[in-house]
């Protein structure tokens, strides 16, 4: 894993790398399968000896798997806070796997479109993360997943019910199907919270950039089903998919609004934040994602055309408190970071004349 992470800290993101125009608006998908083990408690109930059976199990299965063995697997007492830390900000892991040491483990591909933690709220949560807007795909990624390890080890099901959880949100199909959304357009506009009561109607949740529990950040907005009983997987993907093309045209909207009504003021806020993130000395990690939203926007609606969207989705990874200290090998405080940050950003766009 120490190969893989020292790999991972020099390049971006796979799921990041969508080039349509509807990644103008959605950056990724994910898709997340919750199962657990038959005749286990579960890992939140559970003591200590019991979890590490589980672990134990994947790893059994890890090593006779083909599937399997195309990707690398690790204890979580291997990890260090700061490989946890990045693993969060690249959404390959999330915050809760991190709270304490509960004998858990995690399961990547190479590629990084599919992880699997081993005993955080369910003994396993595996996902498929891809670029744009396309959960089918990723549900097919993360069904030969759940196939292989079916064949191996028996889930908790049940006939009327279906598959068991932690959570009784996700008993059914275990199924959760979230998008990655830009909403600069909306937000400016104070047409976001109309948006998100109408969906939230519809049946889907809206949470912040690293998921349940965490904040907005950069205009940027998960949005994921909220039911998995009594609904199939298909019903699940092409629901969230119709949700997620109404948000887009509402998004298309509200920019067209801003270029029709008060275009200045915009091309103002566009200019302004790309000089700030190219002449500026001590940036935060919060100040640089939301700059980089209005540059993201001035690409989408043409009035940046020297910069593009790899180049923001680059530099919104690796400004990240954890892959900024990864990517020059040292541990830094925040002051040290912030202007470690301000001089990488520079660096990025020392290309620019304008």
């Amino acid at each position: 894993m120490t190969s893989l992470l020292k790999e991972m800290a020099k390049r971006a993101s796979s799921w990041l790398s969508g080039d349509s125009d509807e990644n103008m608006v959605v950056i990724s998908t994910r898709v997340r399968m919750a199962r657990n083990l038959a005749g286990y408690k579960y890992p939140t109930t559970a003591d200590r000896p019991t979890n590490e059976k589980i672990v134990s199990h994947f790893d059994s299965i890890y090593s006779k798997s083909d599937c399997l063995k195309k990707g690398v697997f690790v204890k979580d007492s291997d990890l260090s806070r700061l490989d946890k830390d990045f693993l969060i900000e690249r959404h390959l892991m999330s915050p809760n796997f991190m709270h304490d040491d509960n004998s858990r483990a995690l399961y990547l591909t190479r590629n990084e479109q599919i992880s699997i933690m081993i005993n955080e709220e369910d003994h396993i949560r595996m996902q498929a993360l891809v670029p744009g807007l396309n959960p089918e795909k990723a549900f097919n990624k993360i069904s030969e997943y759940d196939t292989e390890i079916g064949r191996y080890l028996e889930f908790d099901y049940d006939a009327d019910f279906g598959f068991l959880t932690s959570c009784p949100t996700n008993v059914g199909t275990g199924l959760r199907t979230s998008v990655l959304i830009h909403l600069p357009g909306l937000v400016i506009t104070k047409e976001i919270d109309r948006v998100i009561a109408k969906i939230t109607k519809m049946g889907v949740a809206v949470r912040g950039f690293y998921g349940e529990g965490t904040d907005v950040l950069g205009n940027l907005f998960q949005v994921s089903n909220q039911k998995t009983l009594g609904i199939s997987e298909k019903e699940t993907l092409e629901s969230l998919t119709d949700v997620c093309r109404y948000i887009i045209e509402e998004e298309t909207r509200a920019r067209q609004l801003l270029m029709d009504e008060a275009p200045e003021q915009i091309r103002d806020k566009i200019w302004r934040s790309y000089g700030i993130l190219k002449y500026a000395h001590v940036l935060t990690s919060e100040e640089v994602m939301n700059l980089l939203s209005a540059l993201r926007l001035g690409i989408a609606i043409g009035i940046l055309d020297f910069v593009d969207i790899p180049l923001i989705n680059e530099i919104l990874l690796f400004s990240q408190p954890a892959h900024l200290q990864k990517y020059y090998s040292e541990e830094m405080d925040q002051d040290r970071r912030d202007f470690i940050r301000a001089q990488m950003v520079r660096e990025k766009f020392a290309a620019f004349k304008i």
